[in-house]
């Protein structure tokens, strides 16, 4: 338990500390963000704020999963190691994105096939090492390895993980329009993790994930990085983290699922995420089948600002709904785990 204090404060300090630093260095050398042309008229006035303010999430959540193993009672795995490498990976593929953005000077950056590209990269190499490296099980999952009952053999596996990174990424790149709102909710996803790790760790009998208490730790430093952006990310936003944050945070989660063999439940987890990202796809298929739009404009969060609700009141209630969608997840684990008899 104390492991998992040190890590989360320790990444806590890190981002609420480093990230004004971050800010200043941004501002000194004129890297702000560029504004869609296309997007809402009221976020205009956001242009030129500071951007890639994920380093710092990162650099935050990597030295709090350092900062938790100090004591030595807790040790490294190699699916924390890997889930670790995943995070920073993906960062750097949206900090490839976001630099062409600054020195273009222009809201699109890495084209679409070099952005997939280096995602493919990340969530191939995550499948590869998951197999032959962290030797994570390959049984697709809700809460538990053996809760579905299907195995999946490498090649499906190896797909099925590139599936859920890469859409989990974008997913949460998607969430990213408001300030505070990818921060804050991801705050809570990350805390489920950490509760399923711990949870995890204590009942290795049912859940056999020997690197459970490791994942924890790495789990908690994420919420206490996410936690210390929100500080300086909240509206109105001093800085912006970025796909150099989303995509982290996005490949960050999906890893997670994919070791703790909760492979399904991070759809519900994530339930923000997969309502952003179904408004895209409803819009896309909408206009091109139909063309008419269903939403003012798309993902949802732009709909409801258009709509006439105040930022900071979309922001609030759609944090509202990632609270509720982190309660169910964990009432679903829990559920499941009483539904064994284990407490019997």
């Amino acid at each position: 338990m104390i492991d998992l204090l040190v890590a989360g404060g320790v990444a806590l300090i890190l981002s609420l500390v480093g990230t004004p630093i971050l800010i200043g260095w941004l501002q000194a050398n004129g890297i702000g963000q560029q504004i869609r042309d296309d997007g809402p008229s009221g976020h205009f006035t956001k242009a030129g704020t500071p951007t890639m303010g994920g380093i710092m999430i990162v650099l935050g959540a990597l030295g709090g999963y350092l900062a938790g193993h100090l004591r030595g009672g807790n040790i490294f795995t190699r699916g924390g190691i890997l889930v670790a490498l995943t995070v920073g990976a993906a960062g750097l593929v949206g900090l490839a994105d976001d630099w062409l953005k600054v020195r273009r000077k222009q809201s699109l950056g890495l084209n679409k096939r070099a952005k997939i590209a280096g995602q493919l990269v990340v969530a191939g190499g995550f499948a590869v090492l998951a197999l032959n490296w962290a030797h994570v099980k390959t049984d697709l999952s809700f809460t538990r390895w053996d809760s579905v009952g299907i195995h999946l053999s490498p090649p499906v596996y190896v797909a099925w993980a590139v599936i859920l990174i890469i859409g989990t990424s974008n997913a949460v790149n998607l969430t990213d329009g408001l300030d505070g709102l990818a921060a804050g909710s991801s705050t809570f996803a990350f805390s489920a993790f950490a509760i399923i790790g711990f949870w995890q760790f204590r009942h290795f009998d049912v859940y056999q994930v020997p690197q459970a208490l490791d994942l924890a730790v790495l789990a908690v430093a994420l919420t206490g990085a996410c936690t210390g952006f929100l500080w300086w990310n909240a509206a109105p936003a001093r800085i912006f983290m970025g796909d150099t944050g989303s995509l982290a945070i996005g490949a960050g989660m999906a890893a997670f699922a994919l070791v703790m063999n909760t492979h399904l439940l991070l759809p519900v987890v994530g339930g923000l995420y997969v309502l952003e990202t179904l408004s895209v796809m409803i819009q896309v298929a909408s206009f091109q089948i139909f063309h008419r739009r269903v939403f003012r404009m798309a993902p949802v969060h732009h709909h409801f600002e258009l709509a006439g609700w105040p930022e900071v009141t979309v922001i609030v209630r759609f944090w509202i709904l990632s609270g509720l969608c982190t309660a169910l997840a964990l009432g679903l684990f829990y559920a499941d785990f009483i539904s064994l008899g284990a407490l019997d």
